[in-house]
């Protein structure tokens, strides 16, 4: 009679050592990320400290915090201050009411057109020429950007392509005034940054878009659904992850809005562009006064930050599809 063999008993997990060693390995951590953090708080946690502590005072020119005022600052901002927010008329007016026009607008028509051109460019034969076409204006400076867009929306015939197009088909009348008009100049500013941003949008998305397995996509097909249906039902829910990410990329971009508006018009006509990036930088330098563009500041922050909160929870409770 045989006897049966001894049943193989696996060995023991590794227990981290407790004790010195811990103690030891913990500290080689803390060393490792200590660059970083030093980095951080210098550039970060600290001139937010600094910001947030200037804006309750009226400074002067060399940003030392002079004469305390309290909340003074953000009272004026938001009920005297009427190139900030006017709200004595209808519709109302002002820089922090053109950031929410710029929300509205920018981030709707960048997701609309990247997410189409996302879906359109994985199915065209030459797909790296048109991706890298259409990411073009991603690539160029901010400032070689509104420089263009600047002969674009240019009032002469012999300059502005815009002008010399509606020319060209019959009106005859006085050229559009794109950017001098207070009325048109925000949605043309809105437009040229839609093309400056569009590109990424397209190329973040299409990147997701392969990312959905194909097995999916061809049962679906199988089971005689449409494309459309497949669009809206099966892409779309599988998107929603990168598309919120893409999104909130898109709202820090409309909040932090500054430099196409200081190259094409310089916040005006009048102050009718002016967003509340602008509206920190005018206050804080040509008009002297860091407090109050400090308590500007401090708006950009509460407007950002809970919508970074969110993001980043979503994206610890979610899973990208690959």
């Amino acid at each position: 009679m045989s006897q049966a063999l001894p049943t193989p008993v696996a060995p023991p997990p590794d227990v981290e050592p407790v004790g010195p060693r811990s103690l030891r390995t913990r500290l080689q951590g803390y060393l490792f990320i200590s660059p970083a953090l030093v980095v951080l708080g210098l550039f970060l946690v600290y001139p937010a400290y600094y910001t947030i502590r200037l804006s309750f005072y009226q400074s002067d020119y060399l940003f030392n915090f002079t004469h305390w005022v309290g909340i003074d600052n953000f009272k004026n901002l938001l009920t005297n201050d009427s190139d900030f927010l006017d709200l004595s008329q209808f519709p109302p007016s002002g820089a922090l009411v053109n950031n929410v026009r710029w929300v509205i607008f920018y981030i709707t028509l960048a997701l609309i057109m990247g997410l189409g051109l996302a879906v359109l460019a994985v199915r065209v034969r030459y797909e790296r020429v048109v991706k890298s076409v259409i990411f073009v204006p991603m690539a160029v400076s901010a400032t070689a950007a509104s420089i263009i867009w600047l002969f674009v929306y240019s009032p002469d015939i012999n300059q502005g392509v815009l002008s010399a197009l509606f020319h060209a088909f019959g009106h005859q009348g006085n050229s559009i005034s794109w950017l001098g008009n207070p009325r048109l100049v925000n949605y043309a500013l809105i437009f040229a940054y839609i093309w400056a941003s569009t590109g990424f949008v397209m190329v973040v998305l299409s990147a997701a878009i392969k990312g959905i397995p194909n097995e999916i996509l061809e049962a679906a097909r199988a089971d005689g659904a449409g494309e459309w249906a497949i669009f809206w039902r099966i892409m779309i829910p599988m998107l929603s992850l990168p598309i919120s990410i893409v999104t909130i990329w898109l709202f820090i971009n409309v909040i932090k809005v500054f430099d196409i508006i200081y190259v094409m018009t310089g916040g005006g006509p009048g102050t009718s562009s002016r967003v509340i990036a602008f509206s920190m930088y005018y206050e804080t330098f040509p008009n002297s006064k860091p407090g109050y563009g400090a308590a500007v500041a401090v708006i950009m922050l509460i407007l950002v930050l809970p919508v970074m909160i969110v993001n980043v929870r979503r994206f610890r409770g979610e899973r990208v599809v690959t």
